[in-house]
């Protein structure tokens, strides 16, 4: 008889676990908001409505005119200006690997007593020379206390190296190193195309 006893508690305690979760549901609060939650809109730099409205405007330039005459000129070597190249060089191969790779290639020589021509082989890497080379010159201005340099560029088409690597050109560099491939080639007739 005692088992009818026990049925009716757990009819109890399924009871009193209803409210609690009723109660759960009530405590949770819902927030509305006013405004989208998606990012702001970003503008793309263009309006119709400026376009329409705009205005002519007159841009001024002004030139500047540094005279030179009273500025210093002493004398450099072609080996002073060697060795800031490569300071200059070894700094940017530290800050920036990617101009690095573009200006290494290019040949600085002494002309003229006051004149500098620099050998550039593209025209990609003379855009990144250019970038640079505000600073470089100004530096090396500075150090030898001739600012009366100028600067001449010339595309040196003979030291840019393009060479076309084909399989077999590769093939052929290591049959140097191990000529054995050599006879795996004959045994295998490798297509090298």
């Amino acid at each position: 008889m005692k088992i009818p006893e026990k049925t009716p508690d757990k009819k109890e305690v399924k009871a009193e676990q209803k409210p609690a979760a009723l109660e759960q549901v009530e405590e949770t609060l819902v927030t509305k908001t006013t405004r989208p939650l998606s990012r702001p809109g970003i503008s793309s730099g263009f309006s119709i409505n400026s376009f329409l409205n705009k205005e002519d405007k007159v841009e001024t330039t002004e030139d500047v005119v540094v005279k030179t005459e009273h500025l210093p000129q002493n004398h450099f070597t072609d080996t002073d200006l060697q060795m800031e190249w490569k300071i200059m060089l070894k700094q940017l191969q530290v800050k920036n690997n990617f101009v690095f790779n573009a200006v290494k290639t290019f040949k600085l020589e002494k002309a003229a007593e006051n004149k500098i021509k620099v050998l550039f082989p593209s025209d990609s890497a003379k855009v990144e020379f250019d970038k640079i080379s505000g600073e470089f010159f100004n530096h090396f201005k500075r150090k030898i206390q001739n600012h009366r340099i100028e600067v001449e560029y010339v595309r040196d088409v003979e030291n840019l190296k393009i060479e076309v690597v084909t399989k077999r050109k590769m093939f052929e560099k290591m049959i140097e190193k191990n000529p054995l491939l050599k006879d795996l080639d004959d045994l295998m007739k490798f297509d090298l195309t």
